[in-house]
């Protein structure tokens, strides 16, 4: 089991789309063969700033997921020009 933590920066005014991008992922994520379960966390001193926390079976789980179509169709960060800067993801391995 390892749980994977996202971090993610927005540029201000576009958080309910980011909000809006997670809904989508997740319903991609819980089709995935290795996820368990997934959080979205809003920091409450930065609220451009979020958190996804996702637990999955195995690192391959989650990099399967990171590489799928599925999830390259579901989210386009550049088309909706809403990140203020490269997300950053650290893997805790249990």
């Amino acid at each position: 089991m390892v749980t994977i933590g996202m971090n993610y920066k927005m540029i201000p005014g576009k958080e309910k789309i980011f909000e809006d991008a997670f809904t989508a992922v997740l319903g991609v994520m819980e089709e995935m063969e290795g996820h368990s379960k997934s959080f979205l966390y809003k920091d409450v001193s930065d609220p451009q700033s979020y958190l996804i926390v996702s637990e999955w079976s195995e690192e391959q789980a989650f990099n399967d997921f990171m590489a799928s179509d599925k999830f390259k169709n579901v989210v386009n960060w550049g088309k909706e020009n809403i990140l203020a800067g490269r997300p950053s993801h650290t893997v805790y391995k249990h």
